[in-house]
């Protein structure tokens, strides 16, 4: 028994091994937990840095009074008025970026106020007010936002003059009846006012469209209520911080986007019979409020019919911005993340819906989109998306008109195409006259858009076959040209064009020429 054999000593080496890979072990996890200790204490000394340097952004509202005080203080006097402004919790402090581009918006409020909101003394005196107008900007922090309350005692917004003037620019129809909460939304579109006199004081015309668009471009939103002969408030929600925010990560036909968390409610996972139900009705009812159902592809312009990939449950988040209120569909929820925000550039910054561009971890860029903003440009019936597998005869939905695009450049159709697709028209391109007859034979548009130079046959020639055949002598036509010579008018209008736009065009006067012919069509 004293003999050692190969065995033993075998044995002996693999135990005194395995004690040596033990030992190793412990001192690997001993350092492994020195490392974690050692990134959590730079993950907190990270943090405080950040916080640290948003703290040196930040500015107390109270730096913009005297500004404030001066623009009503020279407005009331050049209209001859008496108005007093009272600023509250101007102690609460915003981002440097916030200040800097909210203080145009709100000088343009305040003007709009005193000269147009505020009555005349003797007119106040005659309604049983104080001769004097009183103008209240509260200032309040709520959560990781913070709420501009612009609140006047004059006569209130006149809604009567609002829809004449919306009929008049073909937003709305004659015999539409609209609630006054949806007919004051009009009052935003570009080109609206219902100034009476262009003043040098009120704006020189410019409307609301562009408090709104500067106040979407920072990620806020505004509000509007009021109540007639007694005055009109504005709220304007504005985050707290443009440099970093939370997102919520969200995929859509391939394609990444983000939201901010502020404004998502809650997230659900709707079964298809369900969405298909909900889409039926056009909304989904959440602890006593009413969320309008909207595909988010439908909405953004792309193609929603051949999904390839039927998903049993389809995320549906229910988003909440001021007092409007929709769910969007979506492909995918990718995750939760705080992101760093960037101003995207001119030609982006246009875009309804779009309030910027976020930088991931990994330096991947998404933008950042506002569901409500996106859902305001279209009408319900248009932007209602079509579930998985589901046809618009099967949901019954309303048939989308559909426009004709002619133009011999592809950059012009596809950028026109875009244009008309993200108000929910259905677009046929067209290269040239020849092709174009081939599509009108195929199916009889609602309006065409009909540019002249092109190959094989001009816009003129086709107009003049379009006129020439009973079944299109009616089709609206808008000529869309750079030949904007009065001569190319002319022969334009003698073969029966509708309307006679020069390139390059507006957008906002494109898309509200389209509708003001696509309406009288189905009149």
């Amino acid at each position: 028994f004293d003999r050692f054999t190969r065995l033993q000593e075998l044995t002996r080496f693999i135990a005194e091994s395995a004690g040596d890979v033990a030992t190793l072990q412990q001192n690997m996890s001993r350092n492994l937990d020195n490392c974690e200790a050692a990134l959590e204490a730079q993950a907190r000394m990270t943090r405080d840095l950040q916080d640290g340097l948003m703290s040196v952004r930040m500015i107390a509202f109270a730096s913009l009074n005297e500004r404030l005080f001066r623009v009503v203080r020279l407005t009331a006097r050049e209209a001859a008025k008496r108005v007093t402004l009272d600023i509250r919790g101007d102690k609460v402090e915003l981002d440097r970026g916030v200040i800097e581009r909210i203080i145009g918006p709100l000088e343009h409020l305040l003007r709009n106020a005193v000269v147009h909101g505020i009555e005349t003394m003797p007119q106040r005196l005659e309604a049983g007010k104080p001769s004097a107008g009183e103008i209240t900007l509260d200032v309040r922090q709520e959560g990781n936002e913070v709420v501009l309350t612009l609140r006047d005692d004059g006569r209130g917004l006149d809604i009567g003059a609002l829809r004449a003037k919306a009929i008049a620019a073909g937003l709305m129809k004659a015999d539409l009846l609209l609630a006054d909460s949806q007919i004051v939304q009009f009052a935003f579109e570009a080109g609206l006012s219902t100034a009476e006199n262009v003043t040098e004081s009120a704006g020189r015309g410019v409307g609301l469209d562009v408090v709104r668009s500067e106040v979407a471009a920072l990620g806020g939103r505004v509000d509007v209520s009021f109540e007639p002969g007694k005055g009109t408030a504005f709220s304007i929600h504005l985050p707290l911080m443009v440099a970093v925010m939370q997102a919520l990560l969200i995929r859509c036909r391939g394609q990444q986007f983000a939201l901010p968390t502020l404004m998502v409610r809650q997230v659900r996972a709707v079964a298809q019979h369900s969405l298909a139900r909900l889409y039926k009705v056009g909304r989904i009812d959440w602890r006593g409020e009413a969320f309008p159902v909207h595909d988010l592809r439908a909405l953004l312009g792309m193609e929603v019919q051949g999904e390839s990939r039927v998903q049993r449950h389809t995320p549906l988040i229910l988003i909440g911005g001021g007092a409007q209120r929709v769910a969007i569909q979506v492909d995918e929820i990718v995750g939760h993340e705080e992101v760093v925000v960037k101003n995207v550039g001119a030609q982006v910054a246009r875009v309804i819906g779009i309030t910027g561009a976020a930088v991931r971890g990994g330096g991947e860029i998404v933008l950042i989109l506002d569901p409500v903003q996106l859902t305001r440009r279209a009408p319900p019936q248009r932007s209602a998306a079509v579930p998985f597998g589901k046809s618009k005869s099967d949901m019954g939905i309303e048939a989308v008109a559909t426009v004709l695009v002619v133009d011999d450049s592809a950059t012009v159709r596809k950028i026109t195409s875009r244009i008309l697709a993200r108000q929910g028209y259905s677009v046929v391109e067209a290269r040239d006259g020849v092709d174009a007859l081939e599509k009108l034979r195929s199916a009889l548009p609602a309006v065409m858009l009909l540019d002249v130079e092109m190959p094989r046959m001009d816009g003129f020639e086709l107009l003049r076959r379009v006129r020439d055949e009973p079944a299109w002598r009616e089709l609206p036509v808008i000529m869309i040209t750079s030949r904007t010579a009065e001569k190319h008018r002319k022969v334009a209008m003698e073969l029966g064009a509708t309307l006679f736009l020069g390139k390059p065009f507006e957008e906002q006067d494109l898309l509200a020429q389209v509708a003001r012919v696509t309406v009288k069509e189905r009149v």
